[in-house]
Formats: structure tokens, C-alpha cells, sequence
């Protein structure tokens, strides 16, 4: 079994920032791609960001310029930077993991409990 165990959220002023990290454990062969999600209530959950196994990385439009993701030389913990930070920031933020567990090229998706991110003045 393979755990995300995410930590870094909070609450925040408008304009400051908040570094998101999440960590895998369990067994791992090797990770792809890994990303962070958010989920604000009433809404469906979206890309934030998200980086591949060559560190290619992708963001969403509302993000840009403002949200950093990195990974460590392991690729067992991934970290989202957020600056600038907004209302509409406020969601409850996931992690995500593409795993594989064994030599066998099989690839399973884990998901994080969740943490919260509020920016409120």
C-alpha cells in the first residue's frame, strides 16, 4: 500500500503564502507523475499543478506565476510553493501520485487526505 501524507495548510492573508508539502511512503517502485488538486465547497476538485518524472511541470491558468511545484531527488515528497495568495485560493488541496509498486509496469493513482488552505483578512 502506498500513503500521501500532506501538511503545510492553514489560514493566510490575502497576498501572503503557504508551502504545501506531501510525502509517500509505503511501497514504491517508482512515482510519475505527481500533482497537487483542489477542491473549493460546491465545486468539482481541479489541477493546480503537477509534475512529471523528467520535471516537467504544468499549472493551471489561475496559478501562474504565482504556485511553484518541485519534488525532491527521491521523488517521495512534492512541495507546492503558493505566493500571492488570493480568496479564491481558499480549497481544500490533495495531492496525487502515479505509482508503481513493483518492477511490473502496472500504475495505480493515490490520492492524500486533503489539506485545508483558507485566505481570509
Amino acid at each position: 500500500q502506498v500513503q500521501l501524507v500532506e501538511s503545510g495548510g492553514g489560514l493566510v492573508q490575502p497576498g501572503g503564502s503557504l508551502r504545501l508539502s506531501c510525502a509517500a511512503s509505503g511501497t514504491i517502485f517508482s512515482i510519475g507523475d505527481m500533482g497537487w488538486y483542489r477542491q473549493a465547497p460546491g465545486k468539482q476538485r481541479d489541477l493546480v499543478a503537477a509534475i512529471d518524472s523528467e520535471g516537467i511541470t504544468r499549472y493551471a491558468d489561475s496559478v501562474k506565476g504565482r504556485f511553484t511545484i518541485s519534488t525532491d531527488n527521491a521523488r517521495r515528497t512534492v512541495v507546492l510553493q503558493m505566493n500571492s495568495l488570493t480568496f479564491e485560493d481558499t480549497a481544500l488541496y490533495y495531492c496525487n501520485a502515479e505509482v508503481q509498486a513493483t518492477i511490473a509496469p502496472r500504475l495505480n493513482y493515490y490520492w492524500g487526505q486533503g489539506t485545508q488552505v483558507t485566505v481570509s483578512s
